[in-house]
């Protein structure tokens, strides 16, 4: 009897034991799935507060950078509905260029909120964000940023320094790898970089706020630049204070590239709720 008593505890326990794991494997579900529209919306209502006075060339206050930077630090894919073995994230079978795919999470003229997906070797060439700030949070993979500041006249004009050539001269911000998870890098309407080019090291995505968001219709036209080492005009050469690797000639390209392939597509993870 005491045998028979001691296997039907043991039964009792194990099932219990069985009923409270599966339990707390499904609240751990509702959890992550509770979360994730959470995240989503509340990395809406922290744009809607931090570019709330914004406009072109107003950069937040830096408590209010800080604060949208921390928050964006936390995401991961699954907050956003994002995962790596997507279709988009592959190349295979595909000629030419690897297509990069931007799923629009939120638009409105104060800001935007949308994700980059780019399949190993995509790139997105170098270009501008005139009078934005942005920051960029690379959710998973591994991807070379390199990127520029204008050079302003030393005389004090303010204005950049354009050789007869027709090229501008920029200074290297920011020229490496990074792997996530890593810090949310901004940018800034005249510094941080203002100047990007991606490329997938890996197959990797880029959540982008944008503040405000691009509108040619107000001056704001994504602009893309052909780079030249800055050797390549030796005759337009100015006197630099620092290594010459530290600086290039960027050229205006007159339109988009014909290798960059951006498609659009829905995005499938959790809705803002505007209200």
């Amino acid at each position: 009897m005491r045998v028979d008593a001691t296997l039907a505890d043991r039964e009792v326990r194990i099932e219990l034991a069985t009923e409270k794991g599966k339990s707390s494997s499904k609240k751990r579900r509702q959890k992550k799935l509770a979360s994730m529209p959470r995240a989503v919306q509340r990395l809406f209502e922290t744009c809607k507060e931090v570019f709330a006075e914004g406009g072109p060339g107003i950069v937040p206050l830096p408590n209010d950078v800080e604060r949208l930077r921390s928050f964006l630090d936390t995401l991961k894919p699954a907050n956003v509905g994002l995962s790596s073995n997507m279709p988009f994230f592959r190349n295979v079978g595909i000629d030419g260029p690897p297509p990069v795919t931007y799923l629009h999470i939120y638009a409105c003229p104060k800001f935007s909120i949308g994700i980059f997906c780019l399949p190993q070797a995509a790139v997105i060439p170098l270009h501008n964000h005139p009078g934005m700030t942005v920051f960029s949070k690379l959710l998973f993979g591994s991807m070379h940023i390199k990127s520029y500041d204008w050079v302003n006249d030393p005389q004090g004009s303010n204005e950049k320094i354009k050789s007869p050539s027709g090229a501008y001269l920029a200074r290297v911000n920011t020229d490496a790898i990074f792997k996530a998870p890593c810090e949310t890098l901004v940018l800034y309407p005249t510094t941080g970089g203002n100047m990007h080019c991606f490329t997938a090291v890996t197959s990797c995505a880029v959540l982008d706020v944008l503040g405000p968001p691009y509108n040619d219709d107000e001056g704001r036209a994504c602009i893309y630049y052909k780079e030249y080492a800055y050797s390549s005009f030796p005759g337009d050469a100015i006197v630099l204070s620092s290594e010459s690797e530290e600086y290039a000639w960027l050229e205006e390209r007159g339109s988009e590239p014909d290798d960059l392939v951006v498609h659009g597509a829905e995005y499938k993870g959790p809705k803002v709720l505007d209200s």
